[in-house]
């Protein structure tokens, strides 16, 4: 079931991926390796994917949103599975778990179409009621 509207999922787009980049100093698992790369290169790359979506927030809307929202899931995926992919679960998992899980989650959850402006279709679409 989606209901999470486009325009709170790009609330949490850039909110909660400035918040896994800074992860790391955040939690005090900054050791300079994987651990610490993986989140801020997907909190980063996040922001940047989101910037360019076609949705609310989206600044120069090219990516549209399905797309926008399989990059979420696998990302999440990745991010979830990243402590045993490169072998730092026995210093640290539970931010990536969490974040990755919450993640997939929200891409799961999240309306595939925004409602209620013009998008990269040159539609209008209507408000959900």
């Amino acid at each position: 079931m989606r209901f999470i509207p486009t325009r709170v999922h790009g609330i949490l787009d850039y909110t909660v991926s400035a918040l896994l980049a800074i992860s790391p100093w955040l939690f005090q698992f900054n050791r300079g390796r994987a651990e610490t790369w993986v989140p801020v290169v997907l909190g980063a790359g996040a922001i940047l994917y989101s910037l360019f979506t076609d949705y609310e927030w989206g600044v120069s809307r090219r990516i549209p949103m399905p797309v926008h929202l399989m990059i979420d899931l696998f990302s999440g995926i990745f991010l979830a599975l990243s402590p045993w992919i490169f072998g730092f679960a026995s210093y640290v998992y539970l931010p990536h778990l969490i974040f990755g899980i919450l993640e997939i989650g929200v891409s799961l959850m999240t309306s595939r179409q925004p409602h209620g402006f013009k998008h990269i279709t040159g539609r209008q679409t209507t408000e959900a009621a």
